[in-house]
């Protein structure tokens, strides 16, 4: 609407000083001039056209008003500029010739007359093409500081990555060595106890340790995705040498992605964690069903003991984040009775489609050597 009502008050102001003006030098100049004004909106499609309207209108003397809007757009529009000097001669000849046929000029004010009629015509050109010239350098400034600052992002990415590399290899090198010693003492040790209790023990810590180093190793990402974890049930039985009552129930055969597959088994690893830490002696009920979706629900009673004094942490606000980026959710809550339920409901997720098992039902025992 705004853009209908300038054009309006264009063409009308064009048209109005053509009509006020009284020298008309030709008895045609004020239909010319009229016509050129009128018509002067061909110059938002056709600025060239707007312009040859405007030639026979500045012959008779009328049509400067209207042949300056037009050169304007044409500076606005037109890039070459070869066609822009010619339009500017033609209007500037064709303001000259009339002068030229009807009186007898000397060389001096000739040459001082087409200089003004040149400067006329060419100045709306030249300033169009500069509006013109100015709107491109300000896009190419704000394409240049966008680029800019998608370099200096680039930059700050690349050397966060870095350094997370590089804390990462710090954390395998120091803590890696030291599963690595309680790994192979472990051995030794069940290699030279004559005691069978002892020697059982002594391989399960050589077993943990291998394990965590494993899975140190794929959360650093210095393994590769076909990293296996051991099976629910080897959790479940796991806790139970630990002195948890625990029992696993378990339905569906929905194939898992890897990452729910992860995150299905870190919320029974967490939770059973969390009942060995804080009621040790209660009785644990680990619930899975592998459906779509997939639900994973483990309660645990009331303990018989007192828990630690340091019972406090903040492992479950990490395994809801890393449920949460799995794409399910993850719920806790106390029972009547002083127990705790930890639910989890997974999306099955797209399973890998090579031959390999994307659960952890069948994982293997020792995913890396210690």
């Amino acid at each position: 609407m705004k853009a209908v009502l300038r054009e309006i008050a264009t063409v009308g102001l064009t048209t109005g000083v053509v009509l006020l003006t009284q020298d008309r030098p030709f008895p045609w100049s004020l239909w010319a001039a009229v016509a050129a004004s009128l018509l002067l909106s061909v110059r938002l499609r056709w600025p060239w056209l707007a312009t040859l309207l405007c030639v026979p209108a500045v012959a008779g003397g009328l049509g400067w008003a209207p042949a300056l809007v037009a050169q304007f757009r044409l500076g606005l529009k037109e890039k070459s500029i070869p066609l822009q000097l010619f339009w500017v001669l033609l209007l500037t000849t064709a303001a000259i010739a009339p002068v030229l046929l009807t009186e007898t000029i000397p060389l001096g004010p000739l040459l001082l007359a087409f200089a003004f009629a040149f400067g006329l015509a060419a100045a709306p050109a030249a300033l169009g093409a500069l509006v013109t010239t100015r709107k491109e350098l300000t896009q190419s400034l704000y394409e240049t500081r966008r680029a800019r600052a998608a370099e200096l992002e680039a930059q700050e990415t690349s050397a966060r990555a870095a350094e997370r590399a590089r804390i990462a290899r710090e954390i395998h090198d120091a803590v890696g060595h030291h599963a690595t010693l309680i790994a192979v003492e472990s051995a030794a040790l069940a290699a030279t106890a004559p005691d069978d209790t002892v020697r059982d023990t002594a391989l399960r810590l050589r077993a943990l340790a291998k394990e965590s180093l494993s899975e140190m190793r794929a959360a650093l990402g210095l393994l590769n995705s076909d990293t296996t974890y051991p099976s629910l049930q080897e959790l479940v039985d796991r806790a139970r040498v630990a002195g948890i009552d625990a029992t696993l129930s378990e339905t569906g055969d929905t194939p898992l992605s890897p990452a729910v597959s992860r995150a299905l088994f870190r919320v029974v690893q967490e939770a059973l964690t969390n009942v060995t830490k804080h009621a040790p002696g209660a009785s644990v009920t680990v619930t899975v069903d592998r459906s779509s979706p997939v639900r994973v629900t483990v309660v645990n009673g009331p303990s018989d003991q007192p828990p630690p004094p340091d019972s406090g942490g903040a492992g479950l606000h990490g395994l809801s984040e890393r449920v949460r980026l799995a794409g399910g959710t993850l719920t806790t809550s106390y029972k009547p009775d002083g127990g705790f339920t930890v639910s989890a409901v997974l999306p099955p997720g797209k399973p890998k489609v090579d031959g390999q098992d994307s659960t952890f039902g069948g994982g293997a025992r020792d995913a890396a050597t210690a």
